[in-house]
C-alpha cells in the first residue's frame, strides 16, 4: 500500500524562531494599525485566516472590514516573512527539527509514501517556510490555510489533489497526518484519517495522548522507528 503523508509544517518540521508571529504584527499594522492581543494569542494548529480573523474580532474590528482587507493583509504578511525568515536563517536560527531531514530523505527513497502538506499556512507562507529550511525540494502539493479557513477542510483537499497530481485515488485509511497539536488530530480524524503526532512543538507528549492520535513521538529522530509506524497501524502511546 502505498500511504500519502500530509505533514503539517510550525512545530513539526520546521522552528522559524518566530519569524511567522513578527511577520503578522507587521502586516497587521500595516493594514489595520494595530494588531490585536497578538503575544497572547494561541496560533498552534489554528489555519492563517483564523488567525487574522480571531485578532482583528479580540481588536473589535467589524468581520466586513477584516474580510476586505485580508488581501492587503496576506501581501504585507508575504513580503515581511521572506525578510524576518531571510534575517533569522543569516543567524542560524531557522532549523528543521531532530531527525527531520534524515526521515524526508528515507521516505523520499521508499516506494511506500507520498509526501504532501496539509498545513494552516497560506500557500506562499508555507513554501517560503520550507524554502528557509532547505525542505521545499521533498514536497510537491498539499492543502493550505489559503483554501480554508477550517482545519478540517484540508485532509480531503490534499486526497483529491493527490488524485490530481498523480492519477491515482486515496482512500481516507491510505492517508496519514503528521503533526505537533491536537488540532492535526481533530482535522485527521474529522475525514478518517490516521494521525501521528510529534513533540517538537507547544504540546508535551502526555498532552498529545490524552486526544487519542495514532502514535505519539517525542521528535522524528528514530527514523527507522517513524516509519514503521507511518507504513503501519500503530497504536497511541501514552
Amino acid at each position: 500500500m502505498n500511504r500519502l503523508l500530509l505533514f503539517d509544517i510550525d512545530g513539526t518540521l520546521v522552528d522559524t524562531a518566530g519569524a511567522g508571529r513578527e511577520a503578522l504584527r507587521r502586516a497587521l499594522l500595516a493594514v489595520f494599525g494595530e494588531t490585536g492581543p497578538i503575544d497572547d494569542f494561541d496560533f498552534h494548529g489554528r489555519t492563517d485566516p483564523a488567525i487574522v480573523r480571531g485578532l482583528m474580532r479580540e481588536a473589535g474590528r467589524r468581520e466586513e472590514e477584516v474580510e476586505d482587507r485580508l488581501e492587503g493583509v496576506w501581501d504585507s504578511y508575504l513580503r515581511a516573512l521572506a525578510e524576518e525568515l531571510e534575517d533569522r536563517r543569516r543567524r542560524g536560527r531557522v532549523s528543521a527539527y531532530p531527525g527531520v531531514v534524515e526521515l524526508l530523505e528515507s521516505l523520499a527513497g521508499d516506494p511506500r509514501f507520498t509526501l504532501a502538506l496539509v498545513t494552516g499556512n497560506v500557500a506562499a507562507g508555507a513554501w517560503h517556510k520550507l524554502e528557509a529550511a532547505d525542505l521545499a525540494d521533498h514536497f510537491g502539493f498539499g492543502a493550505f490555510g489559503s483554501d480554508s479557513a477550517l482545519r478540517e477542510d484540508l485532509p480531503p483537499l490534499a486526497l483529491r489533489r493527490a488524485a490530481r497530481q498523480l492519477g491515482r485515488e486515496y482512500a481516507p485509511g491510505e492517508a496519514v497526518v503528521i503533526g505537533d497539536t491536537p488540532e492535526d488530530v481533530r482535522c485527521a480524524r474529522a475525514s478518517g484519517v490516521r494521525a501521528v503526532t510529534v513533540a517538537t512543538g507547544r504540546h508535551r507528549r502526555s498532552e498529545l495522548a490524552d486526544h487519542d492520535p495514532d502514535h505519539v513521538f517525542d521528535d522524528l529522530s528514530d527514523t527507522v522507528a517513524v516509519i514503521d509506524v507511518l507504513a503501519s497501524g500503530g497504536a497511541a502511546e501514552s
